[in-house]
């Protein structure tokens, strides 16, 4: 007899519509790194998956989720999603990991019996992973009553904790990705597995490093590709552009240290919804305020995100962020990655072309 059955588990209230997810968040983004072949900030898709999650359970299922942790070596990982998933009501677990193995294991089963022996309310456990050490304690969780599914990739599940579970008790977080956002990582995929069968070629033909025109164009294609909005959507305050005491979140590049090409803008198109606009207009107001004989303004992005806050109160942080990707998307802004120390950061560059930005901003042209 189980040692924790001793304890006497308190019966689930029948049909409970609440929840508790457990989010190994570390193993999600390793497989997203390692299957997709090092996309930019896996970390993003991380958050859509958790995001998209926590709406489906409860549009689909009914589920509320009350109880949502997610763990991972944080520290560890090369930007901090604490910050957005704490927006969206997740409780992080910061376990200590290697490079061989992720530590969260352990804490997310201890805590999944904590929530079971002191969370009678809670009626389904929802695991976003896949390995088979957590056979034993979703066995437990489904001897004491409680509804269990496993949410993950197809190919990190373990096929024996998807035989005790049953096919009807997983979910494919495939299916929990925004369609765009999946394209893009498929595509992502196949370019970088073009590129490594055409470098293996050139190899057996003796001809290795020069790139075949399929090559070239590969390459180009992932070098051309618009910086995603996950560049600075997942910045952490701690890990944006240093400044100085004072220092404003506008830089400036001097002439001689512009790029040869310079990057395009998407093709124009009018931005209507009141709140892209009123993001567009705030954004020429900050330009206005800081770029006093600033040839080539720059707006950085995670300050500029802070005090949008104070403008569009009324809309929930991702939301925020997404305006600037619409903005982006309409020609109006384009978004760019800079070195810096101790991390890279992100700008906003402006297009003054586009018709919105003249209307806005009559008279101002760089």
């Amino acid at each position: 007899m189980s040692t924790l059955s001793t304890f006497g588990a308190p019966p689930a209230a029948a049909s409970s519509p609440y929840a508790a997810v457990f989010i190994d968040f570390e193993n999600v983004y390793y497989f997203l790194k390692n299957h997709y072949l090092d996309p930019q900030d896996p970390h993003d898709y991380a958050l859509d998956l958790v995001r998209s999650l926590r709406d489906t359970l409860k549009r689909e299922l009914g589920l509320d989720s009350l109880v949502l942790y997610a763990y991972a070596d944080f520290d560890r990982l090369p930007s901090g999603p604490q910050g957005p998933l704490y927006l969206m009501g997740v409780d992080t677990r910061n376990v200590l990991g290697t490079d061989h193995k992720n530590a969260a294991d352990m804490q997310l089963c201890i805590d999944a019996l904590e929530v079971l022996y002191t969370r009678p309310d809670i009626g389904t456990f929802v695991l976003v992973a896949g390995d088979r050490d957590y056979i034993p304690v979703l066995q437990h969780l489904r001897r004491q009553a409680r509804q269990v599914k496993v949410v993950g990739f197809r190919e990190s599940v373990s096929g024996d904790l998807l035989l005790m579970l049953g096919q009807e008790h997983f979910l494919d977080a495939r299916a929990l990705l925004p369609a765009e956002r999946l394209q893009a990582l498929e595509e992502h995929r196949a370019g970088r597995l073009q590129l490594a069968e055409d470098k293996r070629r050139l190899r057996e033909q003796g001809t290795a490093g020069v790139q075949s025109a399929a090559a070239r164009q590969a390459t180009q294609d992932m070098a051309s590709s618009p910086t995603p909005l996950a560049t600075f959507e997942a910045a952490a305050p701690d890990k944006e552009a240093p400044t100085a005491a004072g220092a404003s979140f506008l830089l400036a590049r001097p002439a001689d240290q512009l790029p040869d090409a310079t990057p395009t803008f998407a093709p124009t198109r009018r931005v209507t919804r009141p709140d892209e606009r009123r993001c567009l207009e705030f954004l020429l107001e900050q330009v206005q305020r800081y770029s006093s004989n600033i040839a080539v303004p720059e707006i950085w992005v995670s300050p500029f995100l802070r005090r949008l806050t104070d403008v569009l109160p009324e809309l929930p942080d991702w939301e925020r962020r997404q305006l600037l990707s619409h903005l982006r998307d309409a020609g109006a802004v384009r978004i760019e990655k800079r070195e810096g120390e101790p991390h890279p950061f992100s700008v906003i560059i402006i297009n003054y072309q586009h018709p919105d930005v003249r209307e806005l901003n009559p008279g101002e042209e760089k």
